[in-house]
Order: structure tokens, then sequence, then C-alpha cells
């Protein structure tokens, strides 16, 4: 005999609900980065601690080489796929977006005037010259996620998914802070003058 299965009742769901919500939330809960930590690694490279943001994208990976500083003390990092070949960057700055002022601001890594922005929920999707970027509006800062051929879907996800660092993700993304604090560190293959493009000339065979 096959019994019907009775309803619950909508009030028997109430105490329900914070559990609910709790597994459906924030997916990056976990222990947060030690603030003492982030602020010694971050401040070694010159970064102001309160910029450092990641994200995940599935098929994206951090390329560690890319993380460094971005304007004066901003922070950057670049994701890649091995499956497309494409990468997006990840850039946090102090900055704001406002219907106003944000065409007049080309995506990082183009030099072009005609920037076109569109609102999606809280963040902007903007294109410059063919390359895109998803903005994200916090508060004194702008998380921009961008990149050349990479599709919408994949930096709206990224801009979803911007987080500051889980004590777990802390490692990967930025190196351990010298022994002793110190100065920034420098990095050895650029020339203290010219454009602070890498020494090439090393002769031939190089």
């Amino acid at each position: 005999m096959i019994r019907a299965l009775r309803a619950l009742p909508a009030l028997s769901l109430l105490p329900l609900l914070p559990l609910l919500l709790t597994a459906c939330g924030d997916e990056h809960a976990g222990a947060a980065a030690d603030p003492a930590e982030l602020s010694a690694r971050a401040q070694a490279l010159g970064i102001a601690p309160e910029l450092v943001y990641t994200t995940d994208v599935p098929g994206y990976t951090l390329a560690q080489q890319s993380v460094g500083v971005y304007g004066d003390d901003g922070f950057s990092a670049s994701y890649f796929s091995s499956k497309s070949g494409k990468f997006f960057q990840l850039a946090v700055d102090r900055d704001t977006f406002t219907a106003t002022n944000c065409p007049d601001q080309p995506v990082p890594g183009t030099d072009g005037a005609s920037t076109t922005c569109v609102r999606d929920g809280d963040n902007w999707y903007r294109t410059t010259d063919g390359r895109s970027e998803y903005a994200v509006p916090k508060k004194n800062l702008v998380i921009r996620l961008s990149g050349d051929g990479v599709p919408r879907d994949d930096l709206r996800a990224a801009a979803e998914h911007a987080h500051r660092p889980t004590a777990d993700e802390l490692d990967d993304l930025l190196p351990a802070a010298p022994a002793g604090g110190g100065e920034p560190v420098e990095r050895g293959d650029l020339p203290s003058v010219g454009d602070g493009a890498p020494n090439n000339d090393v002769g031939a065979g190089g």
C-alpha cells in the first residue's frame, strides 16, 4: 500500500529557514585570513591590505606570478583558463562609478575614448574597443574584472564571486612577508631608469 506524503504546514518550515539560507549563502565561508598576516603580506608588496580581493570561476586558475600592485597601492591578479587560453584580470583600486563618469573611464588595458556602460544589478558591464569589464563598486573602492574575448558570463561570475581572501586562499594569493618586515619587495628584473620595461640587453643567445 502506497501512503500519500502529507505536505508540511508552512509554519513548520520557518525554523528551517536559517539553515537553508546558510546553506545557500556565501560559498566562500570559512576561516577568514588573519588581518595582521594579510596586512604584512600586502604591505610587503606595496599593496594596501583593504584592496586585496580574490574570486573564483569554474575553469579559471589564479596565475600566481601575475599578483602585484595596481596603480599606487591597489591590487591586481590574473586568472587563466587552460581550456580556452583566455584570461581575465582582477584589479582593485580607490575609485567610484556613477552613470555620469562611467563612460569617461576606459576599460583597463585600452586607451579608447568610447566606453559603453550598462547597469547590471549593482554592478556595471563596460566595454571599450572590444575589451570587456565588470566593475563592482564598493565603499571607497572598485573591483574590476576585465578581459579580451572572455565570455560575459565568465566576467559576471567573477564579479559575483569577488571576495576578501580566506586563510586558505591567502597562501596562494600573497607570498609570505620577509622576516623582520622591511621595505616593500622590489622586482629585480626592472631597471631603475627608463620606462620600467625588463632589460633585454643580454646579447646573442641570452
